[in-house]
């Protein structure tokens, strides 16, 4: 029996990703709460930065959308969407995007725009892209975040919205993408990690409670497993009071 559910240890193992960057460039939905959380925990002085052009927001609550007013109210700045994409994402001068996904791939290639459900039925549209590629393009390194299962992580994906490692080791570099792609893919029951050889999704981490056989039965491939699996660190006192407060005062 644990006091945390599994949502709030991807929640608080996603924030911890972010203790080493200076500037986080935000996904609406679990990214940020993971990186607001990260704010109020592991990196106080974390740069917040979201497509509707809010650098250096300060979110008292999580926010709706990336037209939420509470973003342009705690900004250091606001710049024009043009201006984000142009001078401060397509240039390489943000450390970490971070993205949620409908369905990833073995690769880290993310769908965000529909999914398929068979002949004669029309597709589930979903929020679609946004800034998403341009995200995965250009960061300095990409961090993912969804709930582990079979229908999120499949064997292909129904649309490409976002390029992680495209087919493998080099496809980055041959497609012109000037970051590091996908660097982890945490989850509600650990945390991925591509394979340095060949760039494929390897599962380095469970969470408390969680065994391998769960993570494999839950990943639509044939999922390869890291030679010593780690288990992360539970939730602290203090991680789980930042989080049920973030998440309350957005009730």
């Amino acid at each position: 029996m644990s006091d945390w559910t599994r949502d709030e240890l991807m929640s608080i193992n996603a924030a911890r990703a972010l203790a080493g960057a200076r500037t986080c460039f935000v996904g609406i939905g679990l990214p940020s709460t993971a990186a607001n959380l990260a704010r109020r925990t592991v990196r106080p002085d974390l740069v917040l930065i979201y497509e509707s052009g809010a650098l250096g927001a300060k979110p008292t609550r999580l926010p709706l959308s990336i037209g939420d007013g509470e973003l342009a109210d705690t900004a250091d700045a606001v710049v024009s969407v043009p201006e984000m994409f142009n001078y401060w994402l397509q240039a390489g001068r943000i450390d970490v995007g971070f993205l949620g996904a409908a369905q990833i791939d073995r690769f880290g290639n993310i769908n965000t725009t529909l999914i398929d459900r068979g002949p004669g039925r029309p597709p589930i549209r979903l929020p679609g892209a946004g800034g998403a590629p341009e995200i995965a393009a250009n960061c300095r390194e990409v961090l993912i975040v969804l709930r582990h299962s079979p229908r999120g992580f499949v064997e292909r994906l129904d649309f490409i919205t976002s390029v992680g490692h495209g087919t493998g080791r080099g496809d980055r570099e041959r497609l012109g993408l000037r970051g590091k792609g996908p660097v982890a893919v945490i989850t509600d029951l650990g945390i991925l990690r591509p394979d340095p050889d060949t760039a494929e999704l390897v599962l380095t981490d469970v969470h408390p409670g969680v065994d391998i056989e769960q993570v494999r039965a839950a990943t639509g491939w044939p999922l390869k497993i890291a030679d010593q699996v780690r288990t992360t660190e539970p939730p602290t006192a203090e991680e789980l009071a930042a989080l049920r407060a973030l998440t309350a005062a957005s009730a």
